[in-house]
């Protein structure tokens, strides 16, 4: 892999709130903390490979590195404010993630509400700031409108706002996939299109970019249900059994250990052919997302 975890960290860190203002200090090192509190930052991994992957300007210039960075960094922050708030009393009452305190067993409830909302705002002002650097660039709006949408009530949100008022009810078979393909799938789809957007590629590309990203989303949940069940908490960071002490059904509930973990490879195998299917400008980009892809099936965290 060209980039580890801590590449990209050095990428999106800058970006993060300052700590050095007047007021509403505590909640800004919340948000920090949350941020900072470990992850597999693999959502702008998979953007900046795909960006990497699709660019086709001899160099990346100055202004496209600040952008790329920018988005990744935007992104990442509404994924860890999804997880504080996922975190809180009022949802799933975890008080531990990455084997630290999450960040309301921390702070405080209060500060734990207040920190996913800086993050969430701070990632839209994240993204602004980039705007400024290609004036009118119709890239950056359509890159912005989807991180937009695909966070939003037609996206994450709405995942997680269904997963919320259906927790203890049955399931029907499309209400868990719009769950799954909201919830997750759609900060996938969001970092696999925005790096291809921002790379300059064309519709069709964007659009099975699109389709890889939904595959690999629902793939990625339905393991994290797996590890649920039969993860090791130690390795994990969190409580293990949770959605069952929460009644949520999932797909493992649904339908077993055995058929989810054949539907996690069954996606997986379609989200990295739809990979080879694009004529890519970095073939070692490509080959490390695939990769990236093919380590979904069999993690054990």
């Amino acid at each position: 892999m060209r980039y580890d975890v801590s590449q990209i960290e050095e990428m999106i860190y800058p970006f993060l709130p300052k700590e050095d203002e007047e007021f509403g200090i505590s909640a800004i090192q919340a948000a920090n903390y949350g941020f900072k509190a470990g992850g597999k930052r693999l959502r702008p991994m998979m953007m900046r490979l795909v960006f990497d992957m699709l660019y086709n300007k001899p160099a990346v210039t100055k202004s496209d590195e600040y952008v790329i960075r920018a988005f990744m960094a935007a992104l990442e922050m509404i994924h860890t404010h999804s997880l504080i708030h996922d975190d809180l009393p009022a949802l799933d009452n975890d008080e531990l993630r990455r084997g630290l305190p999450t960040v309301h067993a921390k702070y405080g409830e209060a500060m734990g509400v207040l920190a996913g909302d800086i993050l969430l705002n701070h990632a839209y002002e994240t993204v602004a700031e980039a705007m400024l650097e290609k004036p009118g660039d119709v890239c950056l709006t359509e890159a912005f409108r989807r991180l937009a949408v695909n966070s939003g009530a037609s996206g994450m949100l709405g995942g997680q706002s269904l997963d919320v008022e259906k927790t203890g009810c049955p399931l029907e078979a499309h209400e868990l996939a719009f769950i799954y393909e909201n919830k997750t799938a759609a900060l996938i789809e969001c970092a696999l299109m925005c790096g291809a957007i921002l790379a300059g590629a064309s519709r069709e590309t964007v659009a099975g970019l699109e389709k890889a990203g939904s595959n690999i989303g629902i793939a990625f949940q339905i393991r994290d249900d797996i590890l649920d069940i039969a993860g090791d908490e130690a390795k994990l960071g969190k409580p293990v059994n949770s959605d069952n002490e929460n009644d949520k059904y999932t797909y493992v509930r649904i339908h077993g250990k055995e058929e989810s973990e054949a539907r996690v490879k069954q996606l997986t195998d379609e989200a990295v052919e739809l990979i080879e299917s694009i004529d890519a400008v970095d073939k070692e980009a490509a080959d490390d997302l695939i990769h990236l892809f093919r380590s979904l099936t069999d993690r054990d965290r």
